[in-house]
């Protein structure tokens, strides 16, 4: 039971700290390929950004060339006929060459698209590690839920063999009735299935706790345990338009969604670039000597300075149907920002209602155990007066077990909620982990 694990716990501890869902997650920043891999995402899109405005910025060439030819020229004689001139000789070519934009609507659409590229990173990123403050926490609970789970299941079979046993002596003495074995064994055979199924859950949330911090196996004593006096939260702001209202401005997703729609924006200027001319200034130094037959042993010193001009006229119409295309995804970027607005909307208002209703659930759940746990020792008390049968005596214990195992899912329900409420507000931050971390049993090691 609870206090089981609490004591054991507490044993544990004098060998070595124990982590709080804090202590995982700074494992986990240093540990989680998954987040790892986010930063490394990150710091390639923001590459985008410099990439797109390289096409603004000018262009500075060096080529050179040096040769030796070994070539036969015929020339005029002067009297008709022709000879032949064997010419051996080095060449070569050296040309310094800049080139400036003057308009390329093409070099800037690509420029405010790797803009709104890094900017759709920095959302990401963003995201991603806010996402990696929920699957601690959630990791965590599911760990010590399975393990509360375990607990009651163990409770309950040594509480349904105790009743086997007394049962079966009755029948020996003449006084119970095989009904009643049967009913205990049932109840019995059902707590080593639950235990079962709880080892097995608890077996995969430990695992998954690790991959987070690279650790092959967790064991469950590592966990600090929910403290029991853990009630709730106070949740600020308490009006649910503030949450909307942070959402809309602030969630992640919806931001880098905005950030894609904006990409696709600039895609379809870039694409209908391909109507437009392009206008470019260039200066070039050139040094060439007998570099062709035309110029065998001439040396010449150029700089040229001078504008280009290109006009595209005909491209098969390729340039139409590339904007066209691109316009159609700019549009299904619209549509799947909507989406992605009342897909995350709806989900604040669950998790915000959770909120809510996760108080009065915790209040509602707390007397309930007051009274599941007064019905056993009520029951027990009627069966040894003979007024209750051994089958009320096991439902009121199973009502107790229920009572508490739906007591530890709404505490943990709860957590998750208001971490998922701050999440989808896009508000979540390390700072709130460490604030939850105080509803459990940390200690320093001794």
């Amino acid at each position: 039971m609870r206090l089981l694990f609490i004591l054991l716990w507490l044993v544990c501890g004098s060998a070595k700290a124990v982590m709080g869902p804090f202590d995982v997650y700074e494992q986990a920043l240093r540990n989680d390929p998954v987040f790892l891999g986010a930063i490394k995402e990150h710091k390639a899109g923001l590459e985008n950004r410099a990439i797109g405005r390289a096409g603004l910025m000018p262009k500075l060439s060096y080529n050179y060339n040096k040769g030796y030819n070994d070539s036969e020229a015929r020339l005029p004689d002067g009297r008709g006929g022709t000879y032949r001139d064997d010419r051996n000789y080095s060449s070569f070519g050296s040309t310094f060459s800049l080139q400036q934009p003057l308009f390329d609507y093409e070099a800037y659409a690509n420029y405010r698209k790797g803009v709104a590229q890094a900017l759709f990173a920095d959302q990401r990123f963003r995201e991603k590690s806010q996402a990696l403050l929920v699957r601690v926490l959630s990791y965590y609970t599911q760990a010590l839920f399975a393990q509360d789970q375990i607990d009651m299941a163990r409770v309950k079979k040594k509480a349904f063999e105790q009743h086997f046993q007394q049962n079966k002596h009755l029948l020996q003495q003449g006084e119970g009735t095989r009904t009643d074995i049967l009913e205990a064994e049932s109840r019995y055979e059902l707590a080593i299935a639950e235990e079962i199924q709880a080892l097995d859950e608890q077996d995969a949330s430990l695992r998954a706790l690790g991959s987070l911090i690279g650790v092959q196996n967790i064991n469950i004593e590592d966990l600090a345990p929910l403290d029991d006096d853990f009630s709730a939260l106070i949740l600020t702001p308490a009006s649910y338009d503030t949450w909307h209202k942070m959402a809309v401005e602030n969630n992640p997703v919806l931001a880098s969604e905005r950030h894609a729609l904006e990409i696709a924006r600039h895609e379809v200027e870039r694409n209908r670039s391909g109507h437009l001319p392009k206008v470019t200034a260039y200066a070039t130094s050139r040094k060439q000597e007998s570099e062709s037959s035309n110029t065998y042993n001439q040396r010449y010193d150029t700089n040229t300075i001078g504008i280009e001009i290109s006009l595209p006229l005909y491209a098969g119409g390729g340039v139409s149907a590339s904007t066209r295309q691109a316009s159609y995804a700019m549009q299904q970027a619209e549509y799947e920002l909507e989406g992605k607005t009342r897909e995350i909307l709806i989900e604040l208002r669950r998790q915000f209602s959770a909120c809510l209703s996760g108080v009065s659930k915790l209040r509602a759940y707390q007397k309930a155990l007051v009274a599941a746990e007064a019905l056993v020792l009520s029951t027990q008390q009627s069966i040894l007066g003979g007024e209750r049968a051994n089958l009320d005596a096991l439902n009121a214990e199973q009502q107790l077990y229920s009572t508490r195992r739906d007591l530890a899912q709404a505490r943990y329900d709860y957590l998750m909620a208001w971490t998922k409420l701050h999440y989808h507000s896009g508000n979540l931050q390390a700072a709130d982990l460490a604030k939850l971390d105080d509803a459990f049993f940390t200690r320093s090691p001794q």
